[in-house]
C-alpha cells in the first residue's frame, strides 16, 4: 500500500504506476480538482498497461482519492512529491512521524533540496529516504534511491525494495545538488543555451545531439521539460549563462516571457499539435560531429567529478544511471567509457 502526498503530475503519475504493478496506492492533495485530473490521466494508463476490463475495474478501484490522508496510517510507503519549498515539506514530514506505521517508508521525491535539511525537525531523521523519480514517470526506468548523511541502510535497503517491485531500476546516490542525473544533464542543456545566445541555430544544436545518439535534441528536451524547470535547476546549481550587460539569458528570457515550452505551446520551439515546429535546415556530418562533441563535453566532465566525488558507488553506476536517466546514447556505453574510449583512440593515434 503506497500513499502519495502531491497530485501533480509526478505525484499522480507515481501513484498511477504503482496501481499499474499490482499494488494499492491513496492520493492526497489539498486541492481536490488536483486528484481529480490525476485519476483521469491514470486511466489513460491503465488502458495502456492493463489487460482486460475485469483488471482494469481493479485498477481503478485500487487508486484512492484520499484528500484528507486517512490512509496514511495503513501505507506501507509514503512518498512526498509536493512543490520544492523546504518549509512545506519540512511540515508535511514532522506530521507524517507520528501518523505512519513505525516501519512504513518516508519517502520525499525532491529533485534539489537536500535530505539533511527535509528531516531536520523530524525525530528520527534517519527514517528519511529519496526516490527520485523522473518524468514521464510511465516511460523513464531509472530511479534515484538517494541517501543522506542521517539515512539508515536499512531504510536505503526498503526503499531500494519497492522500486524493484514497481519495475524500476535503483540507482543509490549521495544527497548533493542534483544527485548524479540532473546534476550531469544541466551543464549539458546550459551549454545548449550558450550556443544557441551565441547564435547556433536550435535545429543543430538538436541534430548534433542526435548524431552523437543522444534520443531528443537539448533544445527540444528543455521544451519538455519545462522551461522554468531547467531554468531554476541551471540557478541551483550555479550554470545559468551570462549574457551581455543585465546577465540575462535566452532561456531566462523566455520564461519571463511566459513561454515554457510543450506545455504553454512556445518555448525554443512552438509547438503543434504536441510537436515542435522546426525549420528545414540541413548542416555537413563534419559540422554537426564538431557541434555535437561541443555539446557533450560538460556532460562528459561533470560525469568524471561525479564519480570522483562518490555520487555513487562507482564507474559503472554513474555510466548506468546516465544511460538509464538521460538517455546518453547507449552504443557508447556511458559517458565515463565513452571518455576512456576516446582518450585511449587519442593515445594510440599518437604512438602511431
Amino acid at each position: 500500500k503506497v500513499h502519495v502526498i502531491g497530485a501533480g503530475t509526478m505525484g499522480g503519475d507515481i501513484a498511477a504506476w504503482c496501481v499499474a504493478c499490482g499494488m494499492q496506492a491513496s492520493v492526497q492533495d489539498l486541492d481536490e480538482a488536483q486528484i481529480g485530473k490525476a485519476l483521469l490521466r491514470a486511466k489513460k494508463l491503465f488502458k495502456k498497461r492493463v489487460r482486460g476490463k475485469t483488471a482494469f475495474d481493479s485498477a481503478v478501484a485500487r487508486l484512492i482519492a484520499d484528500p484528507e490522508g486517512k490512509h496514511i496510517k495503513h501505507a506501507d510507503v509514503i512518498i512526498e512529491a509536493v512543490a520544492e519549498r523546504l518549509d512545506v515539506k519540512q511540515k508535511i514530514f514532522a506530521e507524517l512521524e507520528d501518523k505512519a506505521k513505525p516501519e512504513a517508508v518516508l519517502a520525499t521525491n525532491t529533485s534539489s533540496l537536500k535530505l539533511e535539511e527535509i528531516a531536520a525537525p523530524l525525530k528520527d531523521p534517519g527514517r528519511l529516504v529519496g526516490v527520485h523519480f523522473f518524468n514521464p514517470v510511465a516511460q523513464l526506468p531509472l530511479v534515484e534511491v538517494v541517501r543522506g548523511e542521517a539515512t539508515r541502510e536499512e531504510e536505503i535497503g526498503k526503499a531500494c525494495a519497492f522500486v524493484t517491485t514497481i519495475n524500476k531500476l535503483p540507482l543509490i546516490v549521495k544527497s548533493c545538488p542534483g544527485f548524479l542525473v540532473n546534476r550531469v544533464l544541466a551543464p549539458y542543456m546550459m551549454e545548449a543555451v550558450r550556443l544557441y545566445r551565441e547564435g547556433q541555430p536550435r535545429e543543430k544544436l538538436d541534430q548534433a545531439a542526435l548524431k552523437f545518439g543522444m534520443p531528443i535534441g537539448p533544445m527540444e528536451l528543455m521544451d519538455m521539460v519545462g522551461l522554468d524547470i531547467c531554468n531554476k535547476v541551471g540557478e541551483e546549481l550555479s550554470l545559468a549563462p551570462k549574457g551581455e550587460g543585465d546577465g540575462d539569458n535566452p532561456l531566462a528570457g523566455l520564461v519571463r516571457q511566459g513561454k515554457l515550452g510543450k506545455k504553454t505551446g512556445q518555448g525554443f520551439y512552438e509547438w503543434v499539435d504536441g510537436k515542435p515546429k522546426r525549420e528545414d535546415m540541413d548542416f555537413s556530418n563534419t559540422e554537426l560531429t564538431r557541434v555535437g562533441e561541443e555539446l557533450l563535453a560538460p556532460l562528459l566532465a561533470e560525469a568524471a567529478r561525479a564519480e570522483a566525488e562518490g555520487v555513487v558507488a562507482d564507474a559503472d553506476h554513474v555510466d548506468a544511471g546516465v544511460i538509464f536517466g538521460t538517455g546518453f546514447a547507449p552504443f557508447r556505453g556511458g559517458p565515463l567509457h565513452y571518455t576512456k574510449t576516446k582518450d585511449a583512440a587519442g593515445a594510440d593515434q599518437a604512438a602511431a
